[in-house]
């Protein structure tokens, strides 16, 4: 199979997900009540995948499936003979693993998919899809169901724990190994209600549990967080959501027993932290008093960030929007199968 029917295969189903959402079906029926069901019983499997957030991952997929943008991306592809690389799909956002998936077959080589059992139903259906439209992948994608077959090198993203297993296990391969990492917001005070708005897609989308999401804002001394609590009103349906309330509910009581400081708006906690990565339904804070200060600090926390939102950086309501050249870990996982 040519790189051009690979990618061919991948505008295809690029093409599938714009119809579909633009409620464009004048054919392909089947496929595109096949896929309304899976939305809704992905939220059966794992409460945490709400349709809305389903269909924005699908959509933001779709946004890095079209033919020149994949046609610029793999010029550094040369073919030769295929290798097979296992993924080790993580399950904290819908299809997470999508963008490794997609590397793997571009690259031309085999993908042998150990999928999360919290996101085991979307993924297979966007792959057979896929050879739907170019059955010659048919042979290119494995599913290992219990322990990993033969391979060549891995991919594989867990927490720090996992990450330190998998390095024990995996290191006699090429691998790339993924930690926890989350993204951070600078305010200046001077935002928009609408930029505050935004930052509130960036904190609340997937309810926070993904690397690309704000867990923790940096603000100026002497800041107010009310314009922010206003700007952020409609996110509120999130606490309805059982097992968000269930953490907002847990850390509530946890600070409210142990007489930390912290604000409240009944669906986001915002309290101040040197820390990092806050849990579910809590938002760091912490003061900076100087742009060189501000500067140092991202500087020394570099490793645990995906990616910073606000002035100077990402804007507001982008960051779980990737362009397709927006590697995880900020390592080149396509030149490192270039490379095998």
């Amino acid at each position: 199979m040519t790189l051009k029917q690979r990618i061919a295969g991948f505008v295809q189903v690029g093409l599938f997900i714009n119809r579909h959402f633009a409620e464009q079906k004048p054919n392909e029926t089947q496929l595109h009540q096949g896929l309304d069901k899976l939305i809704e019983m992905a939220h059966i499997y794992n409460n945490w995948f709400i349709p809305e957030f389903v269909k924005e991952s699908i959509i933001n997929i779709s946004s890095q499936l079209k033919e020149e943008e994949l046609v610029n991306f793999t010029k550094s592809i040369i073919e030769k003979p295929q290798k097979t690389v296992a993924i080790i799909c993580a399950g904290n956002i819908p299809m997470v693993a999508f963008h490794d998936v997609l590397c793997v077959l571009l690259s031309g080589n085999k993908v042998l998919i150990k999928l999360s059992s919290d996101d085991n139903v979307l993924l297979p259906f966007f792959l057979k899809l896929l050879t739907h439209y170019e059955p010659e992948f048919e042979s290119q994608i494995l599913f290992a169901e219990g322990k990993l077959g033969a391979f060549d090198a891995v991919i594989a993203t867990g927490s720090n724990n996992t990450a330190q297993h998998f390095k024990t296990y995996f290191g006699k391969y090429p691998h790339i190994i993924r930690k926890n990492r989350t993204s951070i917001a600078v305010i200046t005070g001077k935002e928009t209600t609408e930029e505050l708005k935004d930052l509130g897609k960036d904190i609340f989308l997937y309810f926070g549990l993904g690397c690309r999401n704000v867990s923790k804002v940096m603000v100026p001394e002497g800041y107010s967080f009310d314009k922010l609590f206003e700007a952020i009103i409609d996110y509120g349906f999130v606490v309805n959501n059982k097992k968000y309330g269930n953490n907002y509910d847990y850390h509530r009581a946890i600070y409210l027993l142990e007489s930390m400081t912290f604000l409240d708006n009944n669906f986001l906690m915002v309290k101040e932290s040197v820390d990092l990565h806050s849990p579910v339904g809590v938002l760091y804070h912490q003061t900076y008093h100087s742009e060189k200060e501000l500067s140092d600090y991202l500087g020394s926390i570099n490793e645990g960030l995906q990616c910073v939102v606000g002035q100077n950086h990402i804007p507001f309501g982008y960051s779980q929007q990737p362009v397709i050249s927006d590697f995880a870990d900020g390592v080149n996982t396509l030149e490192f199968l270039v490379n095998l």
